[in-house]
Order: structure tokens, then sequence, then C-alpha cells
């Protein structure tokens, strides 16, 4: 079943402009990791149609990239997130480690601020959408080929919106963080709260999704640097 997201860079692909390769662009090796054909055509297109660089393989899975990066040379990888045998977080952050000349680029459907965050944070040069125009892929491809960062216009407009977000901690929100950070454990914290303890599991998880931390060490760390308490 093709996906709305492959038929818009499969329509949109062929509307791009054919643009005179540059020489320099030949010389940049491109990986295309996705396990969908049709957008790894589109992205294959997009490439060739623009001379941004030289497409060297395609990648249906992680264990595929991952020998692909072992064994050739490559400048620039566009990754995506949802593959059959792995993700593209863990991906990009073992290519990072292991290679980290090699630019990676995500290329996606997934919208939400924690999976962007998280590949970013695990040294992703950018993030783009599936459905983004070709003309953005192309200039994204440049720009993080440039050393800089690169984010589609959707996703740059939601990490704005997400930054400029102020955090509102509820009076027994803030009371329990404290505790949290204190070192008491859930049981500790009900008895000197008066409540039962599942109320605090509760309030405990309606913080770590409040302040987007994936752990109590992380829900920590973000209560001190942001001065929640």
């Amino acid at each position: 079943m093709v996906t709305s997201d492959e038929r818009q860079v499969t329509i949109e692909s062929h509307n791009i402009c054919h643009q005179s390769p540059v020489t320099y662009r030949k010389m940049i090796k491109i990986l295309i990791v996705d396990d969908h054909p049709l957008i790894a055509k589109s992205l294959s297109d997009i490439i060739s149609d623009s001379g941004v660089g030289e497409l060297v393989a395609v990648a249906g899975n992680a264990k595929q990239c991952l020998d692909f990066v072992a064994t050739k040379h490559f400048d620039l990888v566009l990754l995506d997130i949802n593959l059959p045998d792995g993700n593209g977080l863990d991906i990009c952050k073992s290519i990072k480690e292991k290679y980290p000349q090699i630019k990676v680029l995500a290329i996606t459907s997934y919208n939400e601020y924690s999976i962007i965050r998280k590949m970013l944070e695990n040294g992703a040069s950018g993030y783009i959408l599936k459905n983004s125009m070709p003309e953005e892929v192309v200039e994204g491809i440049e720009t993080v080929l440039k050393g800089e960062t690169f984010l589609c216009h959707e996703v740059d407009l939601l990490m704005k919106k997400k930054a400029d977000q102020q955090i509102f901690l509820t009076p027994r929100e803030t009371e329990l963080l404290k505790l949290i950070c204190d070192g008491y454990t859930n049981p500790e914290i009900a008895e000197k709260l008066f409540l039962g303890v599942e109320t605090i599991n509760s309030y405990r998880k309606n913080l770590l999704f409040k302040l987007n931390a994936r752990n109590t060490a992380v829900l920590v760390k973000i209560a001190m640097e942001q001065k929640l308490i």
C-alpha cells in the first residue's frame, strides 16, 4: 500500500527544477536508508535531478546501512527513523560515534518534538519530513554538508514553538518534584503528602511527560537546570 507521504514525495520529485550539476557536487557521496522503495526512488531522483551529489547506495534496513558505512565512503546519510530491524535514532548515534565525519540528515514522517530532539542529540545535522518539497530536501543536503544544521519549515516552527513554551507546574507538582530531587522514594513521598502510592506514581508520570524527561535522573537534571524548585 502506498502511503500519502510516498505519493507526495513521488509526485513532487518530478517537479524539481533541473539544474546543471556542479563539479564539486559530484564528489559528494550519499547513502539513502529507507525501507520504502518509492521513497528511496523519489530521493534518488531528487539527488540526480539536482546534481547535489552522487548516490552510491540504498539500504533498506539498519544492518545494510551499517554494513555500507563500514565498507564504503560516504559524506552524507539520508536516514529514515522507522526501519524493519532497528530505528534511525540508534543508527544515527552509532554512525556518529564510529564515523564522526559522516553527516546524517533524517528524512522521516515523524514530527514529534521528543523524537526530533533525540535525533539531533544523537548527532543528526538536520531533520526533514517526507512531505517536504524537493527543493527543501536539496537545501537541507547542501546546508548540512556545509557543517550547518537544517530543519525543514514545519519542524523549525514546531521546535521554536516548543522552545517558547514556559513550563508551568501546579503547587502539588512543585512539591512532589522537590521531594523527588531530594531523593525520596514514591512510598516515602506518599507518606509525607498523605496520599496513596498510586496517586504519587500518577503524579510522577505526569511530571515526566510534562518536562519531556525519559527517566527520573533526567527529570531531576531538568528541574535543576530550569530552576523549577
